[in-house]
């Protein structure tokens, strides 16, 4: 059948577009919410004082995730080639490690938990590509 051997790393890509371009939306179209947020999550610590330039490079993270990830799906069934699709599982999973380090420096053990959700078909799909 056609493409039934890239439709795992297809599917984990989709996956990335849609978790990083829905997220980056909601932090933009709710700037001032999240901020607010994440003012009252990171309260007391170091983090407070760099929130809105730290957001903003998320945000640019989570663009970037996205759109490689959309341009890897593109470029692996096209070309078969998996540039777009590895940067995209490696700009992801650093934009997952900073929000880990965030859920840690906040203290927040539940939620650092639930970031490895993300991560785990993230390395999937990276594990995939290097076939």
């Amino acid at each position: 059948m056609l493409f039934t051997k890239e439709l795992p790393v297809v599917f984990l890509l989709f996956f990335i577009a849609i978790t990083f371009l829905f997220s980056a939306w909601d932090k933009v179209s709710d700037w001032k919410g999240n901020i607010l947020f994440l003012k009252a999550h990171f309260k007391n610590t170091f983090v407070v004082k760099v929130l809105p330039i730290s957001l903003f490079i998320i945000v640019v993270l989570e663009l970037l995730a996205g759109i490689f990830s959309l341009i890897g799906i593109y470029n692996y069934l096209i070309y078969k080639s998996s540039y777009f699709a590895v940067l995209s599982c490696i700009v992801s999973l650093i934009t997952l490690f900073i929000f880990l380090i965030g859920q840690r420096i906040a203290k927040d053990f539940d939620g650092a938990m639930k970031i490895t959700v993300y991560i785990i078909p993230i390395v999937f799909c990276l594990y995939l590509l290097s076939f």
